[in-house]
């Protein structure tokens, strides 16, 4: 594969958004659903080519990293195909692995790398919520519980630019900062910054969530 092709930035992001008790940023996940904790002995027996340690590894993370993929593709037939080549590249990349930050947010960054690669070369991610779109209410935070029907979010994904969509669900659900954002999506922390604002309250307006709200 290119070289350029493939970065594994192999930093974790700590997670910045401990869980809300206030009903209108229920979205604010306490710990991204990568948060799985890998014995070391089994990374290391999968590293060391043992098939069953890296089957047992793929079903830990099988379903957070297609969740992902669905949030930011917006499509699950995509979904399916980032986790495949995530996957893949996990099985061929393991060796670079060195211990030196937690496993899931090693893994969870090759899948982030890999879902955001399929809408750039899809050219995507210049889609966003631009300054003449953003006619709507204050952000008020995000929607309430009775948002969090996770059908109900994904349509509402759905509808936003793909870019917009991208920078919410990293931001909010994987904990990643406004400059940790940018270098993903080749941009600026201003960038980011604007699609969450104007992300947040498109997906409140979308999700039909009155901002008097607050049950």
């Amino acid at each position: 594969m290119p070289g350029g092709t493939f970065r594994l930035l192999r930093r974790y992001c700590p997670l910045r958004h401990p869980y809300s008790r206030q009903p209108h940023e229920i979205l604010r996940l306490s710990r991204s659903q990568f948060a799985i904790d890998v014995p070391d002995s089994l990374v290391a027996r999968a590293r060391s080519g043992c098939r069953e340690a890296f089957e047992q590894i793929y079903r830990r993370f099988e379903r957070p990293v297609f969740t992902l993929a669905l949030r930011i593709c917006g499509d699950r037939e995509e979904a399916g195909d980032v986790l495949q080549d995530t996957m893949l590249k996990l099985f061929h990349h393991l060796p670079d692995y060195r211990g030196d930050c937690p496993f899931w947010g090693w893994l969870r960054q090759i899948a982030v790398n890999e879902a955001l690669l399929r809408l750039r070369r899809q050219k995507r991610l210049v889609a966003e919520i631009s300054v003449e779109e953003d006619d709507l209410p204050q952000d008020k935070g995000l929607p309430p519980a009775a948002a969090a029907d996770a059908a109900l979010l994904q349509r509402a994904l759905e509808a936003l630019p793909a870019a917009t969509r991208s920078v919410l669900w990293l931001y909010h659900a994987e904990g990643y900062t406004h400059e940790e954002i940018a270098g993903l999506m080749q941009r600026t922390p201003s960038f980011s910054k604007s699609q969450v604002s104007r992300g947040t309250r498109r997906l409140r307006a979308l999700l039909n969530i009155e901002d008097t709200v607050h049950a």
